[in-house]
């Protein structure tokens, strides 16, 4: 198993906007088509107007898989277009699960 951990810093002050159209616009296109969502959460401490989403896939190999499937998706591309310039910057890491870390179910 690997998780894809992602970070995404927003200005300041729309930190609520975007996390109101990532559940109604975002989030579904994202279930049709990536691995196992394992949550969005917010910075509280440390560097603020973060968000960090992580997914869950069997291998790199599903994961670029999940990808290609979801940069196919028209809806996807849509939003791509309309949310350009919405973050400061995007962090993508790639963690690989230790023997004894749990699984997700």
């Amino acid at each position: 198993m690997i998780l894809e951990h992602r970070t995404y810093t927003l200005p300041h002050g729309t930190m609520d906007k975007y996390l109101a159209r990532y559940e109604a616009e975002v989030l579904p296109i994202q279930k049709r088509h990536l691995g196992k969502f394992m949550g969005l959460f917010v910075a509280e401490t440390g560097l603020l107007n973060q968000v960090i989403s992580l997914w869950a896939y069997e291998s790199l190999a599903d994961r670029e898989q999940c990808r290609r499937n979801m940069d196919s998706d028209p809806a996807w591309h849509a939003f791509r277009e309309t949310n350009r310039g919405a973050f400061l910057s995007q962090e993508v890491k790639i963690l690989r699960a230790t023997s004894f870390s749990p699984q997700p179910a």
